[in-house]
C-alpha cells in the first residue's frame, strides 16, 4: 500500500524543526506534511485542517480506543498529539512522499511504524540558553508553560542518538541545505 517514503522531523520546541519542514515542502512538490491531530488550543494563526486536526479531549480519546492513529502521546497531562492513520492514506494514494513535524517521542514511534522507508532527522539547537530565547521570543508561551517546555526539551535531548542523523539548526544557511541533501540522498536510496 505504501508507495512514498516518509521523513520525519522531530525536535525540543523552538529547534527549528518547523522552518525545515516549510522550506522542503515549498521547493517539492511531491512531498506533502503530515497534519498531526492534537487537543490544544488552537493559536490566533492556525488553521484547523492545515496545521493540526484540533479535537476535544474526549474525541480524541475516542479515536484512541477506535484504533485511528499510526502514533499517539499525551505530552502533558491532558493534552494529546498524534497521527491519524487517515491522514497517511490521504498522502499515499497521491503517490506522495510523507513529511512529519512531530516531537521526539512522536518521531521514534512513526520510524517504528514506517521502518526502512522513513528517515528520522534529530534537529537541535546548540544548547539550552538559544532553546530558551527561541521559545521566548515567540510570545506565545507563559512562564509556566515555557518551563514546561525547557524542562521537556532537556529530556528529548537525551533520545538523539535513537534516530538516523542529527541537524544542528544554528545557522539556516547550514541547516537547509543540508537538510535539502539529506531528502535528495534519502529519495535516491
Amino acid at each position: 500500500m505504501q508507495s512514498g517514503k516518509a521523513f520525519i522531523f522531530s525536535a525540543p520546541s523552538g529547534s527549528g524543526k518547523t522552518t525545515i519542514v516549510k522550506y522542503l515542502l515549498g521547493k517539492y512538490p511531491e512531498l506533502e506534511f503530515s497534519i498531526s491531530a492534537a487537543t490544544r488550543q488552537k493559536r490566533p494563526e492556525e488553521v484547523n485542517g492545515k496545521d493540526y486536526y484540533f479535537f476535544s479531549q474526549q474525541d480524541f480519546e475516542e479515536r484512541i480506543k477506535n484504533d485511528e492513529f499510526i502514533e499517539y502521546e499525551e505530552v502533558y497531562e491532558g493534552s494529546y498529539y498524534g497521527t491519524l492513520k487517515s491522514e497517511i492514506d490521504r498522502i499515499w494514494a497521491k503517490g506522495h512522499h510523507v513529511i512529519f513535524d512531530v516531537d521526539v517521542k512522536g518521531g521514534l514511534n512513526i520510524k517504528k511504524f514506517f521502518g526502512d522507508k522513513a528517515l528520522a532527522i534529530f534537529v537541535k539547537v546548540p544548547d539550552m540558553t538559544t532553546l530558551s530565547s527561541r521559545l521566548k521570543n515567540r510570545g506565545t508561551e507563559t512562564p509556566e508553560s515555557l518551563q514546561k517546555r525547557i524542562d521537556k526539551a532537556e529530556y528529548e535531548m537525551s533520545f538523539e542518538d535513537q534516530f538516523d542523523t542529527t541537524i544542528v539548526n544554528d545557522n539556516l544557511e547550514v541547516s537547509l541545505p543540508e537538510s535539502e541533501k539529506l531528502y535528495m540522498n534519502f529519495l535516491s536510496k
